[in-house]
């Protein structure tokens, strides 16, 4: 039987595309047969050119070594078996010394007689293929690739198997100093060494004088493509399954980073392209909106819209950093003179990385200002997550945006509202008016308090409407009265019944948004209205298979059915309305190609107050999605409705998605339908609303003329069936 060795465990999506690994040693064992014959020969040559004769130690060799060193030509006399025996069993640290390791003058001593003795055990047990092999298998090769194959990858983007004698010499010359004959960072160096192997190589007999001449006229030829494979190891994704895989390891006393397991997710490959692709392309438009939007003016401002004073200082007091140059220092004056003195640094920008001349205080200010992202994807039916896009770039912003950030829902939480009614006893049909609303309440502190919410224009109809038509609408002043009529306890327990599991205040805005959540507890909640109200538990992670290719863990979804099926059935009708009633807050989609076929869609906007977040939850008969957009620091946002409503900035995402997901229904994402209810639906719910003009477009006043107007032109279907031409309108802010 083999040593053990830290292998590297790989991570798969659904398709089988690798997409990451976990190692502390990024090594990944092969055998003797998939490796090139010019690696052995080089190996031979060079290290080792009486492998074949001795028994684990070579005194022969050990004699000549001598007598080269006191010569002034230092040559190692360790065998390939000692060396592998220091590998495998770390008989040069001190750990492994002893006592005796511990006296001057006999540590050497002690380390080399383990050595022997280790080698000696080694050559009796296993082949010489084995030796050599195992070697080959546990030699560093820097740049942290540990063993031939990272080594071939990492180097010349090929397996061992493939290597060529030039290659293969470039990497045997590295064992002599990894970081010497390194030929990313000493090409010159390498070139040198790998020139001197093949000398070798001619002196054994492996090469011809003639080729040696030849061979040593090439360059090095290196392949550096696959080092956008190894970035891409550095992901939300990647970060996010380990997080996920925390307490399966700690149950079965497994390390990922060094078990060799192969890990299976449920992430669709083509499906997280298209939605990492679509999120750079919107973002880098958002982002140049937003330094649009403040131009040369300070963006952290206060709720009245003051610039903070002292804001940079502030945050990079927060930063280690700054805590080690106090510590130093001792003065507060002069660490800031330092913070602000420019220097080299590398920074993200949307046109790729950078190097500039920046203080730290610049690039603060540079990240600070940065808006980014989350979003999430799911297949409602089986909770198989398909999508998960956690930020912008996980090298330079670590915080994941689908489950770990948690900001506003804004009127994205207003559904929970509206389901609420339904089991309440009410129906889609049922009316309220739009007008001002005063809540009287205690608060936590016994105190009396008044609530007044207003509609996002700051206006009020005075119109009976239907309660799809307000959810359609987003009308803060329908959903305060339904959440008196209701009672805001039920709401909290309606939306933890759903999936939201973040602690919710239970306080009369609740159904506005104004508690924080993930994106990817909303789009748990929001598949439970298309799932005929079962809850189903996300799932990420699907199989894990050991080394040896045994199935050690699957993972399927438990589902539990939480809201009635007439009520889901509702819920997915009325999310419908967003685009098909007058004024629909999701309107805004009919301007990509998403509706061919009959296609449906339901959904919901959401922008919190002063837009700091801007949300979109989407629906499909086949995928449940959920974005957000937002800068990390909640005091950097856009300025209006216009630019930072999340119809303006989520729902581009959402809409780009699904635009581009049903271009390949290949996928199993298709046009069509929702599905029909799987039970009789006894409430009335088919009562179209009024017809009405919008003459403006924005956002925030394109409902002012609702009391007046009869007929309703521009976006949509009503939800009488009737074809309309719709303009977009919003009015979703708390």
């Amino acid at each position: 039987m083999m040593p053990t060795l830290n292998v590297s465990s790989e991570l798969y999506t659904a398709d089988s595309v690798l997409i990451g690994r976990y190692f502390e040693e990024d090594r990944d064992p092969v055998s003797y047969d998939s490796i090139s014959e010019n690696v052995l020969a080089a190996l031979i040559a060079t290290e080792d050119v009486r492998f074949y004769q001795h028994h684990g130690v070579d005194f022969f060799g050990l004699f000549s070594g001598v007598i080269s060193t006191l010569r002034g030509d230092k040559r190692g006399a360790s065998t390939i078996t000692q060396q592998l025996a220091k590998n495998l069993y770390r008989t040069r640290y001190n750990q492994s010394q002893g006592l005796l390791g511990k006296i001057p003058f006999l540590r050497m001593g002690v380390t080399k007689f383990k050595e022997w003795m280790t080698a000696y055990k080694l050559e009796s047990k296993y082949s010489k293929n084995e030796i050599v092999t195992m070697y080959l298998n546990t030699v560093s090769f820097s740049n942290n690739a540990y063993g031939i194959k990272s080594a071939a990858i990492r180097y010349f983007n090929k397996h061992p198997k493939d290597l060529r004698v030039t290659e293969a010499a470039v990497l045997i010359g590295m064992l002599k100093g990894t970081t010497l004959y390194n030929p990313m960072r000493n090409p010159k160096r390498s070139l040198e060494r790998r020139n001197v192997v093949l000398g070798q190589m001619q002196k054994e007999g492996y090469l011809t004088k003639e080729q040696v001449v030849s061979l040593s006229k090439e360059a090095l030829n290196l392949d550096l493509t696959n080092q956008e494979v190894r970035e891409s190891n550095d992901s939300y994704l990647r970060a996010a399954v380990e997080k996920w895989l925390e307490k399966w390891s700690a149950d079965n006393e497994l390390d990922i980073h060094t078990a060799g397991l192969k890990i299976y997710t449920t992430i669709d490959s083509r499906m997280q392209t298209i939605a990492e692709e679509v999120v750079e392309k919107q973002m880098k438009e958002l982002q140049r909106r937003l330094d649009n939007t403040w131009g040369n003016e300070l963006p952290w401002r206060d709720k009245s819209g003051n610039v903070l004073p002292n804001f940079l200082e502030d945050r990079v007091k927060k930063l280690p950093l700054f805590t080690a140059l106090m510590q130093k220092y001792k003065n507060e004056a002069q660490v800031f003179q330092i913070l602000s003195k420019p220097k080299k640094m590398r920074i993200f920008t949307w046109d790729g990385e950078k190097e500039v001349e920046m203080s730290t205080m610049d690039s603060l200010k540079h990240y600070l200002t940065m808006l980014n992202t989350g979003l999430m994807a799911m297949n409602p039916y089986n909770g198989n997550i398909k999508v998960w896009v956690g930020g912008i770039n996980h090298q330079f912003y670590k915080f994941d945006h689908v489950n770990q950030a948690k900001r506003q829902a804004g009127s994205t939480f207003k559904p929970f509202v509206y389901l609420t009614a339904l089991e309440n006893g009410k129906t889609p049909c049922d009316t309220y008016e739009d007008k001002p609303v005063r809540l009287e309440f205690v608060n936590k502190k016994g105190e009396n308090e008044v609530w007044e919410p207003k509609n996002a224009d700051w206006n009020f109809s005075y119109r009976n409407m239907s309660l799809r038509w307000a959810m359609a609408r987003s009308l803060n002043t329908i959903t305060a009265q339904i959440t008196r009529d209701v009672g805001w306890d039920k709401i909290v327990e309606t939306a933890h019944r759903c999936g939201i599991e973040s602690h919710l205040e239970s306080v009369p805005s609740v159904g506005l948004g104004s508690n924080d959540v993930s994106v990817f507890e909303m789009v748990n909640a929001y598949a439970t209205f298309m799932n005929a109200g079962k809850k189903v538990d996300p799932i990420l992670v699907s199989k894990i298979y050991n080394a040896d290719g045994k199935l050690l863990a699957s993972f399927e979804t438990k589902e539990k059915q939480v809201v009635d099926p007439e009520d889901a059935w509702l819920m997915t009708y009325m999310l419908r309305g967003t685009i098909e009633e007058p004024g629909g807050t999701s309107q805004a989609l009919w301007e990509w190609d998403l509706f061919d076929d009959n296609n449906q869609i339901g959904g919901k906007t959401g922008t919190s107050s002063d837009y700091v977040d801007g949300w979109y939850m989407g629906l499909t008969k086949d995928l449940v999605a959920g974005v957000w957009v937002g800068c990390d620091e909640q005091s950097v946002h856009f300025k209006n409705s216009h630019s930072g409503e999340g119809s303006k900035t989520a729902l581009p995402i959402y809409a780009r998605f699904m635009e581009e997901l049903y271009k390949h229904p290949e996928l199993g994402v298709t046009l069509g339908e929702f599905p029909k209810s799987t039970v009789e639906i006894k409430k009335t719910y088919n009562c179209p609303s009024p017809r009405i003009i919008f003459e403006t477009p924005s956002d925030s006043t394109a409902n002012n003329e609702l009391d007046s107007l009869e007929s309703f032109e521009g976006g949509g279907i009503s939800s009488d069936g009737v074809e309309t031409e719709v303009t977009e309108s919003e009015s979703d802010e708390i």
